[in-house]
């Protein structure tokens, strides 16, 4: 077989980052951008401006040093602070790899990550980005612009990671020392991690340092982690005798798929992992939603939007 040159290697990563553009574009209708908006208001509120006071208004916006030298009451005018800061934290431990359909986990947090980097982008916020695995990857800070949207969706698809495993803690840490504005954290993982690379359990005294950098990186910004599935890593399938290996340790253990006893017990301790990873989340404030490799997923973020806009 022919060796596929680095030009040709680099114009099909160009092409897999224009197809991904254009199908997110399509995507990211006016109703999810508007979920968007409503959601993901301002930080704060910027001085724009004086006008004189009128009877009603409260006399503590009252700019004194204008007051003095008009010799009458001018008050101070505010407007929203509409510019935020989006940061997409981006697993690329080796399990990423992993997809029982068309699409990889990987593939699908590079499309999500798209779509929430192109909706910022419709409201002119800027958007960075952190690569991680078991330390970390890559980091770009926050910048505007489509060129700049375009290579976070590159770096997110082809970036090549040192590490395997999953570790969430340096990525939160670095972004809690770095960036020192507000900023919505979108975390995007499948949260298995650990030397039996399942999900994270909070009632595993192993987890208390994850949970607390989740708590603490939620006091300092307004934090969603996005978990991302697939189907067959909460049940499996009834094949026989079943080899599973875990890709970012490389231990492997067989299984009868064909005993009832065996699937069931795999898919009730996988769903009990979900269940109080979600109510661990809940619990330090954290809001979550679950994705799954080929299930679509713009109505499920739509309908988070417009679940957490009531909320507020």
């Amino acid at each position: 077989m022919p060796e596929v040159s680095d030009n040709e290697k680099i114009r099909a990563a160009l092409k897999k980052v224009r197809q991904v553009e254009i199908r997110t574009r399509r995507l990211v209708t006016d109703a999810l951008s508007g979920a968007y908006h409503s959601v993901f208001k301002g930080q704060g509120m910027d001085f724009e401006d004086v006008r004189e006071y009128t009877p009603g208004d409260d006399i503590r916006g009252i700019d004194w040093n204008v007051t003095a030298r008009m010799d009458r009451p001018f008050v101070k005018k505010f407007r929203e602070e509409r510019e935020l800061t989006i940061m997409l934290l981006v697993d690329l431990s080796a399990s990423g790899a992993f997809g029982s359909r068309e699409q990889s986990k990987r593939e699908l947090a590079a499309e999500i990550a798209s779509v929430l980097a192109l909706s910022a982008t419709r409201n002119n916020d800027k958007v960075g980005l952190g690569l991680f695995s078991d330390r970390i990857e890559h980091f770009l800070p926050p910048q505007k612009g489509r060129s700049h949207i375009l290579r976070v969706v590159r770096d997110i698809l082809f970036f090549n990671p040192q590490g395997k495993g999953t570790d969430i803690v340096p990525v939160l840490e670095h972004l809690n020392r770095i960036v020192k504005r507000r900023a919505v954290v979108f975390l995007l993982t499948d949260f298995l991690q650990g030397p039996d690379g399942k999900l994270p359990d909070p009632q595993d005294r192993r987890n208390d340092t994850l949970f607390r950098t989740l708590a603490l990186t939620r006091h300092r910004h307004d934090l969603i982690c996005v978990n991302i599935t697939d189907a067959r890593e909460r049940a499996l399938p009834d094949v026989g005798l079943l080899t599973l290996e875990d890709s970012e340790t490389g231990q492997t253990i067989e299984l009868d798929t064909s005993s009832t006893r065996i699937r069931q017990s795999y898919l009730d301790e996988n769903l009990r992992r979900l269940g109080a990873l979600k109510r661990g989340l809940g619990q330090i404030g954290v809001d979550s939603l679950t994705v799954e490799t080929g299930q679509p997923y713009i109505a499920a973020l739509q309908k988070f939007f417009e679940t957490r806009g009531r909320k507020r």
